[in-house]
């Protein structure tokens, strides 16, 4: 190999080294957006770590993206969510483009500034383009100065894999299985897929109906067109392809929990029956809610004539450092949480980096194409080819191909996508890009029409999660539509009223300011206790999975924190969090609802949701297997690292332990007495309540008995469900009938509650239930006294309890439990409501 093929990579300033699972933050510690390490600085200056050119410097400073000589692309990203501080405190010492030497100092930054306004200081140092490129680490961990020598990174030639895979002497393995991902092979298993063959030396490719795709390709992947229970082969080629063949296998067969429909998408999956209704159109509900407002189209990006004849050379250049800078802004918007949009544009940096989509783009360069031109052309010639495999799921996705087209042309064409939305406007589109979605959520819309789309697109999860009425596969009506008239979009009935008169645009108005006045109403006085009519003290709390949700759930006026999902610690990285990252984020939470109680649950990972580091058996029902504490029980190492961090938490006093999927008495004793011997180990005197999830129905058959040894129940509502009525609560045909106001989940529900006031314990609700409206009345008079909800609904159901009577609910609850399915359950439940809101009118 050629010298100006290898170079090493010194260390950009002083500081402790760490490797990429440290980093305290998912993204980067996933290596989802490349290989590397991190450094927790000492130095306020960055220095370059070899010599090359400056590719793009962020426009916030933070981060500077650097070409070696031998081809490598680095990120040097200074700080974590130091992006937000909007370039305050750095300074660039360098321009784009220019030649750096080795140890020239690069930027300059206030390190007590950028220390007390950024979650942390360390700092990702990533390889972008790690697929050409090995890393031989010099040192791995210590303190390091500047200049130091940290990686020797050597090119690798690309007719390696081609090579290795005809080389005789190379293991090979090779296994099949059904995929078990929902809808198949789309974007974000194709990414899992890949991320983790990454792990591996091995070449590996998926071969399915007479065709293949490497594993390196995301596109590839989700252009061999597999779906759901299809059986593909995989093939290994390398010194570990045993143990890459069986992770991959893993990956195959475990469903993604993230890619199922969610609420109302998994009802609406076909389109709308047409109207006959005169001014009237029909779509799929992607995200409901009421709207009027004007109508305003948004066009997408369209390109002039190329003339061709462009400098191969120079447009390969110019492509490489539009992607870049769209790589880098894309990693730049993604926050700390496991939320769903940082899911979906951690998906788009794995695109990014596609070789398909980038041998594509070249070979045109290379045929005269202008990298605009190029880009564009490899992008939608895989839209297509994704919409003809007849996956509905899979034309979705290509929408997120057309997102990085258009952020990749607007790069290149250096221009914004800035354009002027009327106030409230209902947004008519062929199909919008997530950051599309994004950009016209700041603009204050009132909701979204699209002709094509699906309702478990990504842009679909987004404006749900923006909370913006949208209907999807309206169909080309939609664009005929005349522009800037006044519409209503009834997107809980799945309408588009083209032709509102005003009583009815009168009539929208004040339906929207009610529910407002309502929401205000309920939150004035969201922080005061709810007491019921003749004063009982019900606790309302929130399920919340970060310290974001638990900040929003304070604002909202939560009782405390009822559920913290510890999961999200744990998932999109390749290593278990360490003790102390674990202890900084449930501090974290504690800190952000001061006062309050905070209820954490131990690892629940298993069935639906599954550790790439930690390899479970395949199993035929997974949410039968081992998930929740039989995982402790099966790896006690990551259990008692837990426990210890929780035992470190400040005060104990506001810090209860609760446990997943119990299903007999000794395993909350044993986890009891290893919470003592830990406690004792550490000096601490102070125990944690400690609470058993009922989630199963042997343990509300056996809550008096664990009543005698737990400090409190919460009942599961949703896994409840599913295991007393015998119907996975995921799958599409039956997830309708999985309703958790089943009377034989009602009396489960009555005898845990009766069972723990035997013993002195209080009940609490953490599942869906406890978010109904309907349900709040009923579980009161089972005797449930705390209920934790999503944090927006805290307010609504605050106010619901204060308009009860719990003798009343008594006596509705023991009504419920004589009935014979959940539909006359909601009947009466309704009736019940009708007759207390009128005699609150009255």
């Amino acid at each position: 190999m050629n010298n100006n093929k290898q170079m090493t990579f010194s260390a950009p300033f002083s500081g402790a080294l760490l490797t990429l699972a440290q980093i305290p933050d998912p993204v980067f510690a996933s290596g989802a957006m490349g290989t590397g390490l991190a450094i927790d600085p000492l130095d306020d200056v960055l220095h370059a770590p070899f010599a090359g050119v400056v590719i793009n410097i962020a426009r916030t400073r933070h981060a500077i993206n650097l070409r070696a000589d031998n081809g490598s692309e680095w990120l040097l990203h200074v700080g974590i969510d130091s992006v937000e501080l909007g370039g305050e405190g750095f300074e660039a010492l360098v321009k784009e483009g220019q030649r750096v030497s080795e140890g020239l100092p690069l930027l300059r930054f206030d390190l007590d500034h950028v220390a007390r306004h950024c979650r942390s200081l360390v700092s990702a140092l990533i390889l972008l383009n790690g697929d050409r490129f090995t890393l031989d680490p010099v040192q791995a961990s210590g303190t390091v100065n500047v200049g130091e020598p940290l990686l020797n990174v050597a090119a690798l030639a690309r007719s390696d894999d081609s090579d290795s895979a005809h080389d005789p002497r190379a293991k090979q393995a090779r296994g099949t299985i059904r995929v078990a991902h929902n809808g198949g092979l789309h974007a974000r298993p194709a990414a899992l897929v890949r991320q983790t063959a990454r792990q591996f030396a091995s070449h590996a490719e998926l071969h399915f109906a007479g065709t293949s795709a490497s594993t390196d390709s995301v596109t590839g992947l989700m252009g061999l067109g597999v779906a759901e229970q299809d059986e593909v082969e995989v093939v290994c080629l390398g010194h570990d392809s045993e143990v890459a063949l069986q992770a991959l296998l893993k990956a195959l067969s475990t469903p993604s929990p993230d890619e199922k429909p969610h609420g109302i998408a998994a009802i609406a999956q076909t389109r709308a029956a047409s109207s006959n209704e005169p001014g009237i159109l029909t779509g799929v509900t992607a995200s409901p809610g009421l709207a009027s407002g004007p109508m305003f189209r948004l066009g997408t990006i369209e390109l002039d004539e190329d003339t061709g004849g462009h400098r191969p050379d120079e447009q390969r250049q110019i492509l490489s450092e539009a992607l870049v800078q769209v790589r880098t802004e894309i990693s730049a918007s993604l926050n700390h949480d496991q939320d769903e949009q940082s899911a979906i544009f951690a998906t788009h940096l794995a695109m990014l980096e596609d070789p398909a989509l980038l041998d594509a783009a070249v070979d045109a360069i290379d045929q005269g194409k202008s990298a605009a031109h190029a880009w564009s052309q490899a992008v939608l010639a895989q839209c297509d080819h994704l919409q003809t495999l007849g996956n509905p799921l899979l034309a979705e996705r290509a929408n997120d191909l057309r997102d990085l087209r258009q952020r990749v042309l607007l790069s290149l064409l250096g221009e914004a996508r800035c354009v002027e939305v009327p106030a409230w406007a209902i947004v008519v589109a062929t199909e919008l890009t997530p950051s599309d979605l994004l950009m016209l959520a700041e603009c204050g819309i009132g909701g979204i029409c699209m002709a094509e789309g699906g309702a478990t697109s990504h842009v679909a999860i987004l404006a749900r999660g923006k909370g913006l009425p949208c209907l999807v596969a309206m169909g080309g009506d939609l664009l005929d539509a005349a522009q800037e008239q006044e519409v209503v979009l009834d997107a809980d009935n799945g309408r588009l009223e083209l032709a509102p008169d005003a009583t009815r645009l009168q009539a929208i108005q004040a339906l929207r300011s009610q529910r407002f006045e309502q929401r205000q109403r309920e939150q004035q006085s969201a922080h005061l206790p709810a007491l019921t009519q003749d004063g009982v003290a019900v606790e309302i709390a929130a399920n919340v999975a970060s310290r974001a949700d638990t900040e929003n759930a304070q604002l909202n006026g939560a009782d405390g924190v009822g559920l913290l999902r510890t999961e999200f610690l744990f998932v999109d990285r390749s290593a278990a969090p360490t003790e102390d990252e674990q202890l900084a984020a449930y501090q974290s939470v504690l800190n952000a609802i001061a006062q309050k109680p905070v209820i954490i649950r131990t690892i629940d990972i298993g069935g639906d949701k599954q550790l790439h580091y930690l390899p479970l058996p395949a199993e035929a029902n997974p949410v039968l297997g081992l998930r929740g504490i039989r995982l402790g029980q099966a790896r006690p190492e990551l259990l008692d690292q837990q426990l210890r961090a929780l035992l470190r938490v400040t005060p104990l006093s506001r810090c209860r332990i609760l446990l997943p999927m119990i299903t007999e008495v000794s395993e909350l004793i044993a986890v009891r007495r290893r919470i003592d011997e830990l406690a004792q180990l550490a000096g601490i005197h102070e125990r944690p309540e400690l609470g058993v999830m009922v989630e199963v129905p042997s343990a509300a058959l056996l809550a008096e008995r664990l009543a005698e040894h737990a400090d409190f129940l919460s009942i599961g509502t949703n896994d409840l469900s599913q295991y007393t009525l015998a119907m996975d609560r995921d799958h599409a045909g039956l997830a309708a009938r999985v309703d958790a106001m089943h009377p034989a989940l009602l009396k489960l529900i009555d005898m845990t509650c009766t069972a723990a006031a035997s013993k002195g314990r209080w009940v609490g609700v953490c599942g869906a239930l406890a978010s109904d409206p309907l349900a709040t009345a009923a579980l009161i008079g089972l005797g449930v006294r705390e209920l934790s909800v999503s944090p927006p609904q805290v307010g609504q159901i605050k106010a619901q309890v204060r308009e009860l009577d719990t003798r009343q609910c008594q006596a509705l609850a023991q009504h419920l439990l004589t009935l014979g399915s959940a539909a006359e359950v909601r009947t009466a439940c309704n009736t019940f409501q009708t007759q207390v809101q009128s005699k609150r009118s009255a």
